[in-house]
């Protein structure tokens, strides 16, 4: 059976033909329930009242996109009647919003505007202290209270408990409305308290962080204000938007689209936007690692066998895309999802074969930037593959959710040929363009691109193997302009680091952080190149690992630093690296991202198996 959806169709009709065509998804969908076939979505924007859910009833049926343009569910919320208005001295746009808005986004003409902050972005400030901890406070308990420096912020502020306090410290954002503020004493008090301790990581200064939403702020072209005691929405627009002309969407739903208890359901080249998500009440103020519990715009549940191919999730607050619990070999490929609140895609515990390849994901964290670009839990043989991942402000893709070495379902997973780049951008802490916990037998890192990985303090590593990674092979994988690292292990075992080009990290290049009894890895055959910090870091007062026919080369010209100070003769001399060679690569142009092998490398001689490693990519989109 076929039916056929136009954004100026009508419900009452038969829905069987494109002359016939309905206006609604919902009314296609109820009419094909029990039986197998396809809906066709003609371009356009189809506005939600609530999110579209597709059932067992709905097995097998087909969601695509008919004729030009991309079918957009939207659950956003026009916004028009604008009228000139003054705010702070300068005129503005405003428009009237219902009573009980309290939105937190806002896009104009498809592009994501920002709320008034101070500093502007990218500048952040730093707390003066925090009277509620000491260097005994443990760092998982956060607190209400933080010190400021005199001017940083503001008791007369309009709408005070609107204002909101964005805390970036260790690996989270906390997400802190103002309470009160005593400008006399420095002291402002939060209604929430935050993650983790709030100080910037393990040391005892005060977090980082921003003022967002400050009415008094809102001075530059393309922000916004939401003055929601006055149900005002205020926009300073940029060169050339007039009022008559904007299209403004506000969005309205937590979630657009949701797949449970189906088995054989496809969405072919479908739109979802404007979905948001709030912090609940009474909570604290931010996330978990990883942004995890913040919900997803599309989600499946329970349900086998569906493929989502060729779509787009843009536009949201929200993770974009979630394989829940019980759902067996879904498929994600040939989709984009960017401008994103929290991270891409996220694969639950409880699920099993995931295929997502040939995505593009980009422009996530806008508003929980702990958002990762893929984000697998406890769940095995995944693959993630040819996807291209960048823009964002913690991790590219995680996988594993226990730490250390107790049982975990996440094993098998193949991360492959992925381009991860532009990542971290100095915002959090204790990132990897691929990061894994726990025990993972089967799980293969291989042929991926990472570049550009850069934290604010501790942690920006290319492949981050944490809290108990084992039996994992990272062989083939190009790691360029890494902050801290291109290598690194907390701890684990029996995993193998072989045949991959390691370069120009800033700090230092292979890392082990904690020493254990047994042997940590085996590093063999691989390419170590760069210009500052040692070749070896972290703990390494025995080397407890193996380390075999590598190639390594630091260009400033300074012995090897091999741990704790050691040469490399003292370092072969503790039975490491026997046969291996200090020696320029030979690569083409590696400062312009180019590690292919001249003809003259030593390499292939040590045994190195060439692979794709030419100048950057051209970006996607």
């Amino acid at each position: 059976m076929e039916f056929f959806v136009a954004p100026d169709g009508d419900d009452r009709r038969d829905g069987g033909s494109p002359a016939q065509a309905l206006r609604t998804p919902g009314a296609a969908l109820a009419r094909l329930a029990g039986s197998p076939g396809t809906v066709h979505l003609r371009g356009g924007t189809y506005p939600l009242q609530a999110p579209l859910r597709l059932t067992a009833a709905h097995s097998g049926i087909t969601l695509a996109a008919w004729g030009e343009g991309r079918p957009v569910l939207s659950g956003g919320q026009r916004i028009g009647g604008w009228r000139a208005a003054q705010a702070g001295g300068h005129p503005v746009l405003a428009a009237a919003v219902p009573p009980d808005s309290a939105f937190q986004e806002l896009w104009v003409g498809g592009g994501r505007r920002s709320r008034p902050r101070l500093p502007p972005a990218p500048g952040v400030l730093r707390m003066a202290g925090v009277p509620d901890a000491t260097p005994q406070t443990p760092w998982q308990e956060g607190q209400t209270r933080f010190a400021f420096a005199p001017g940083e912020i503001r008791a007369a502020w309009r709408n005070l408990s609107d204002v909101e306090v964005v805390a970036l410290h260790f690996w989270v954002d906390s997400h802190l409305p103002l309470q009160s503020v005593d400008e006399a004493a420095g002291i402002a008090t939060t209604s929430r308290r935050s993650i983790f301790r709030l100080t910037d990581d393990f040391r005892e200064t005060g977090a980082r962080y921003y003022v967002d939403n400050v009415f008094e702020a809102l001075t530059e072209p393309g922000q916004w204000y939401l003055d929601r005691a006055a149900a005002t929405l205020y926009y300073l627009p940029l060169p050339g938007e007039e009022a008559a002309q904007l299209e403004a969407v506000a969005p309205a739903l937590p979630e657009l689209l949701r797949i449970e208890g189906a088995e054989g359901v496809t969405l072919r080249g479908l739109g979802l936007a404007h979905a948001e998500w709030r912090l609940p009440p009474g909570g604290p103020g931010g996330t978990v690692q990883a942004a995890a519990d913040v919900p997803a715009a599309l989600t499946l549940r329970d349900s086998r066998g569906c493929a989502i191919l060729d779509c787009a999730v843009e536009h949201c607050g929200t993770y974009g895309l979630e394989v829940g619990p019980g759902c067996t070999d879904t498929r994600i490929a040939g989709c984009r999802l960017a401008d994103l609140g929290a991270g891409g895609i996220k694969v639950a515990s409880g699920s099993a074969r995931t295929e997502i390849s040939r995505n593009e994901i980009a422009q996530a964290g806008r508003v929980f930037h702990a958002g990762v670009g893929v984000l697998i839990f406890d769940s095995p043989g995944n693959t993630v593959a040819d996807n291209e991942i960048h823009d964002l402000y913690y991790t590219g893709v995680s996988v594993g959710w226990v730490w250390g070495y107790g049982p975990s379902a996440a094993r098998d997973n193949r991360i492959l040929r992925n381009h991860i780049h532009d990542i971290g951008q100095g915002l959090l802490n204790d990132m990897g363009g691929i990061y894994t916990l726990g025990m993972q037998p089967g799980t293969v890192l291989a042929g991926n691109r990472i570049h550009d990985v850069r934290s604010d303090g501790y942690g920006g590593w290319g492949i981050y193997l944490d809290e108990g990674s084992t039996d994992i092979l990272v062989a083939d994988n190009l790691v360029y302009r890494t902050k801290t690292g291109g290598f690194h292990q907390h701890y684990g075992r029996d995993n193998l680091i072989r045949n991959n080009i390691f370069a120009f990290a800033a700090e230092g290049q292979i890392q082990r952080s904690r020493q254990e009894e047994h042997s940590s890895f085996t590093f063999e055959g691989n390419a170590v190149l760069w210009d500052r910090g040692p070749l070896l870091h972290g703990q390494w007062a025995e080397p407890r690992a193996h380390f075999e026919r590598n190639l390594y080369w630091d260009a400033s010209g300074r012995p090897l630093d091999c741990g704790r100070g050691r040469s490399f003769a003292q370092w072969q001399a503790l039975g490491m690296d026997v046969h291996s060679l200090v020696a320029d690569p030979r690569f083409a142009d590696p400062a312009a991202g180019d590690f292919t092998l001249l003809p003259d490398s030593p390499l292939p001689a040590l045994g190195f198996r060439p692979f794709a490693s030419g100048p950057d990519p051209a970006p996607a989109g």
